[in-house]
């Protein structure tokens, strides 16, 4: 049993005419009977009877009818359904994004995509870089936004404009009235920072090394699991940490935070995609949207 069998014979037995559902399909007088005879010889059933020159539905006929329009109606929800998804009227994206990412790097971004495309679900999990990375590796994540490089084979990543990490204090720290320190300095302070994992602490404890400090001599007396609680701890405490400027500016505008000149890199965040996965239509526009 084939659709395009199912569709003659709603045809037939709703205009109860052979000729007339042929012309209706744009199809031969033969072609129409034949598709009738093969569902009736295949389950050895009636399903019209020729009544003078005209048919009219047997009791199994009425029977099958019903099920038949419910059957087609499905197939064209199903197909309804692609061309929605192929025309960007429907679908739905499980987005994973690190911390610094999610909170201020792509809100606006998102907000802007969902203009475009109301009908897309977008759905974001914040985590650090590694569970980021993690998310997409095992599928939970259709793409993924991080702070720092991800070596995994199977993830491909691109590149995309970032933020600058800057050392900041706060009103209390005997650092406060100062402009720049040396390296050297840098282990006289007590510092808060992310926790293990993280892009930020990574690309952080990078630029120490460059800079020849051990990031084991750091005396770090706080690790948080999130930017804004560490930038509420050195806020209200005497510890210096690293964050990023996306994150420093509104304690820098209010005058709770302030800047130590240190040579910190500017990075670069990262989407990150399955390489065996197939991109849908949403991931390609989503991506479309906001990179070069």
């Amino acid at each position: 049993m084939t659709l395009d069998q199912l569709r003659i014979f709603i045809a037939v037995a709703d205009l109860q005419h052979v000729t007339r559902a042929a012309s209706e399909l744009n199809l031969t007088q033969s072609a129409t009977s034949s598709a009738i005879a093969a569902l009736e010889q295949r389950y050895a059933i009636k399903l019209f009877d020729r009544v003078g020159r005209g048919i009219a539905l047997t009791q199994t006929g009425r029977a099958f009818l019903g099920e038949a329009r419910a059957v087609v109606a499905r197939a064209d929800a199903a197909v309804q359904v692609l061309n929605d998804l192929a025309g960007l009227k429907r679908g739905t994206l499980a987005l994973a994004a690190s911390q610094t990412v999610a909170n201020y790097w792509l809100p606006p971004r998102l907000q802007a995509f969902r203009k475009r495309h109301p009908g897309i679900a977008v759905r974001v999990t914040i985590a650090n870089t590694e569970q980021v990375a993690a998310a997409v590796h095992e599928g939970r994540a259709d793409l993924g936004f991080v702070e720092g490089p991800v070596d995994d084979p199977l993830l491909a990543a691109r590149r995309i404009d970032g933020d600058t990490l800057l050392i900041v204090v706060g009103t209390k720290h005997p650092w406060a009235g100062q402009r720049r320190i040396a390296p050297a300095r840098l282990t006289s302070s007590g510092w808060v920072l992310r926790e293990p994992g993280s892009g930020t602490r990574a690309i952080f404890e990078a630029a120490l090394r460059k800079a020849g400090v051990k990031p084991s001599e750091l005396r770090v007396e706080l690790e948080l699991p999130s930017n804004e609680a560490v930038r509420a701890a050195v806020e209200a405490g005497d510890c210096a940490t690293a964050i990023s400027d996306l994150v420093a500016a509104p304690g820098l505008s209010a005058g709770t935070l302030h800047q130590i000149k240190f040579e910190l890199p500017r990075r670069a965040f990262f989407v990150l995609r399955h390489k065996q996965h197939a991109a849908s239509r949403a991931e390609t526009a989503l991506l479309e949207s906001f990179l070069p």
